[in-house]
């Protein structure tokens, strides 16, 4: 599919999703939203497709955040379902998507950006990277999601911190606070992406969503975290891949898996 905002290439299994807006810093336009749904739902549903990378065109920034300029005239109502739409369509569809999607994270990932790599499972980030959530400065608070992500990545006090202050920190100090899961350079960002992806998809892919599943359940409201670990453990044991798995292992070799 030929987007106006994204650019996509597939290689072994592993769709690399570029947000192409570099003169406006990657900003999130709505077309960006809505585009990115798109792109996502194919590949979740695309059997090509093990997992995906997400990154911002050129070197300076990710996401840059929102793009501010749709705001202008929004009320109370219209501003609400703007966030509402982007959880839904984005934020929460990618953290909850079946399959593994890593944030490569190069440069200024700020606002929505920040809130878009939280989104995803895991965060390599560029040595060059700033993260922060500065819409208090625009006498807004982060509406996709960036309260609830960033307590459960760093701790409630850390992201008071960051989001009351609306200062940057900078890649190492993401990787400290628990941010960000690598920091590379530059120039190792996407291989070291895709070298970590490449080792995740060589696992059961229904073990991997059933995971998914299951840490994202000790995160959700009305949900008990330890029913749904032991739920997703047992539907593990319907598949073909649990009896790949236990007979490469006592046959010590290595497993095929066939995700079904």
């Amino acid at each position: 599919m030929i987007y106006n905002t994204l650019i996509t290439s597939l290689n072994n299994r592993i769709l690399t999703v570029t947000i192409n807006r570099e003169n406006k810093l990657n900003a999130l336009n709505k077309e960006t939203l809505d585009e990115l749904h798109k792109c996502l739902n194919e590949a979740f549903s695309n059997e090509a497709v093990g997992g995906i990378i997400i990154t911002g065109a050129g070197k300076k920034s990710f996401v840059a955040g929102a793009d501010i300029a749709e705001f202008q005239g929004l009320n109370a109502e219209e501003a609400s379902n703007l966030s509402k739409s982007g959880h839904t369509k984005v934020f929460d569809l990618i953290e909850n998507g079946p399959k593994p999607v890593i944030a490569a994270v190069n440069g200024f990932a700020l606002g929505g950006g920040l809130e878009l790599a939280m989104a995803c499972h895991i965060r390599i980030v560029s040595d060059n990277a700033r993260f922060g959530l500065p819409e208090v400065t625009l006498g807004l608070i982060p509406g996709y999601g960036g309260t609830q992500r960033l307590p459960q990545l760093v701790g409630k006090g850390k992201a008071i911190e960051m989001i009351l202050s609306a200062q940057m920190i900078d890649a190492n100090e993401a990787f400290r606070i628990g941010l960000a899961n690598q920091v590379v350079t530059l120039e190792e960002l996407l291989p070291k992406s895709a070298e970590l992806l490449t080792v995740v998809l060589s696992r059961a892919p229904l073990a991997v969503a059933a995971a998914i599943r299951a840490i994202n359940a000790g995160y959700t409201d009305g949900i008990n975290g330890f029913q749904t670990e032991i739920e997703q453990f047992g539907g593990c044991f319907t598949t073909n891949d649990i009896k790949e798995g236990v007979s490469a292992f006592l046959e010590k070799r290595v497993p095929k898996f066939c995700g079904n």
